[in-house]
C-alpha cells in the first residue's frame, strides 16, 4: 500500500491533512523558493508547490507526495511573510477595508504522474482601527504567515467575508485535494 507524504513543515497543513484520518509522513524538502517576480500569483504557487512535491518525491518514490504553497495578493502585489512588526503593520493597514486574494497551489506526485492545481479565494477585511492592528500585532500571530494574518486564529476576527475555499486560505484546499488523490488512484479515500 503506497504511503502519503506531506512535503511541508507547516503545522496548519498538517492539521488540515489530519482531517482525512489517513496516516501520513511529513517531510520538509527545503526546496528553492525563488521565482520570477513577473509571474502571476497562480503561477508562483503552482511552480513552488510542484517544486516541493517533486523534491520530496525523490526521497519517497513509491508514495503519493503533496506539495503546497500559499501567497496573498493585493493590488497586483504578492505579500509574503512580514519581516518585522512595521512591515506587518503596513500589510494590515493595506488590507484594512479591502478585498485581497489568497492563492494556494497544490501538486501531487505519484511515480511519473503529477497533478497540479491552485485555488483562489477572495478575502475581505473589516475596516481596522489602529487599536485593532496593534492588538493583533501584540498577539504575535502575523509574523509567520503570508499577508501578515492567519484566518484560523485571531486573524479571523479581522475578516468580514470570504468567497471561495476557507481551507485554501488556511493553506491546503482539502476538498479538492481529496478528489485529486482519488482520481490518481490513492486507495484509502472513502
Amino acid at each position: 500500500m503506497p504511503n502519503l507524504v506531506l512535503a511541508s513543515s507547516s503545522p496548519r497543513r498538517k492539521e488540515l491533512l489530519e482531517k482525512l484520518s489517513i496516516p501520513f509522513t511529513i517531510y520538509s524538502p527545503n526546496a528553492d523558493e525563488s521565482v520570477d517576480k513577473n509571474l502571476t500569483p497562480s503561477e508562483i504557487v503552482s511552480i513552488l508547490a510542484q517544486r516541493k512535491a517533486k523534491k520530496a518525491a525523490d526521497q519517497y518514490p513509491d508514495s503519493y507526495v503533496i506539495g503546497s504553497d500559499t501567497v496573498v495578493a493585493h493590488k497586483e502585489k504578492v505579500l509574503g511573510k512580514p519581516a518585522d512588526r512595521e512591515s506587518a503593520r503596513k500589510m494590515l493597514l493595506g488590507l484594512s477595508g479591502c478585498t485581497h486574494s489568497v492563492y494556494t497551489g497544490v501538486s501531487v506526485v505519484y511515480g511519473e504522474s503529477v497533478r497540479t492545481f491552485y485555488e483562489k479565494t477572495d478575502v475581505t477585511f473589516w475596516e481596522l482601527s489602529n487599536e485593532e492592528i496593534e492588538w493583533y500585532l501584540d498577539s504575535g500571530e502575523p509574523f509567520d504567515k503570508a499577508g501578515g494574518y492567519g484566518i484560523q486564529g485571531q486573524g479571523g476576527l479581522l475578516v468580514k467575508s470570504i468567497h471561495g475555499d476557507y481551507y485554501s486560505v488556511v493553506g491546503l484546499p482539502i476538498g479538492r485535494l481529496c478528489r485529486v488523490l482519488k482520481h490518481m488512484g490513492f486507495p484509502q479515500l472513502y
